[in-house]
């Protein structure tokens, strides 16, 4: 009887190599020096092969990919937010984008709350945030305009980061209220406003085909 193949995660900095770009999956160290990709600017693997030139599918399989990769999103969640942004009014590619953004675990890190997605994940399975004053465990929960994001009072880790957020820029869709340590989402954020280096439209060629 055969053993069953072990699934292999691709370390994080690996994903960033090997499409020559940040994807910011570690948060606020991506932009220091000890980024990987600052000090290794080229593709895993042995230096000697030459990267072979993209075909059109490569090129939308890459974008596909970097997408899900920032988000840190599953295929199967990757083909159901198409699913449903396809069937919503508007830009398929923007629809996709805004539900992207609109997941909890996004907004935590968007507000500076979560050093990285992964960390803002943590955060919202360890039951530290709270929508609309309830707690809230699923981090691909999807808020929705007027929802108030918090975090527990009792939560030291989460107080001093609130403290120390003054000084981030935090999305225009997005409304800190300092008297109350929450965070209030004004309006779902437009495709300018998004920061996603990512060409879309590439990645709806890519599940539309």
């Amino acid at each position: 009887m055969s053993k069953p193949k072990l699934s292999v995660i691709e370390p994080a900095c690996k994903k960033c190599r090997r499409h020559r770009e940040k994807l910011f999956l570690k948060g606020a160290r991506c932009e220091t020096a000890k980024c990987s990709l600052e000090k290794r600017n080229f593709p895993p693997g042995p230096k000697s092969v030459a990267p072979k030139k993209l075909s059109e599918y490569g090129r939308r399989l890459r974008e596909k990919q970097k997408l899900r990769f920032f988000y840190g999103v599953s295929e199967n969640k990757m083909r159901s937010y198409f699913d449903a942004a396809k069937r919503s009014k508007g830009v398929t590619s923007e629809q996709l984008l805004q539900l992207l953004e609109s997941r909890l675990d996004n907004v935590v890190c968007r507000i500076g709350m979560g050093l990285s997605r992964r960390d803002a994940r943590q955060m919202v399975r360890h039951r530290r945030v709270l929508v609309n004053g309830h707690i809230v465990d699923v981090p691909s929960y999807l808020v929705r305009t007027g929802d108030v994001v918090s975090f527990k009072s009792t939560d030291e880790l989460a107080s001093s980061r609130f403290n120390g957020a003054d000084s981030l820029i935090i999305p225009e869709w997005i409304v800190r209220d300092s008297s109350d340590r929450s965070f209030k989402v004004a309006r779902m954020p437009e495709r300018s406003e998004i920061s996603v280096a990512v060409e879309d439209l590439l990645v709806v060629e890519f599940y539309s085909q």
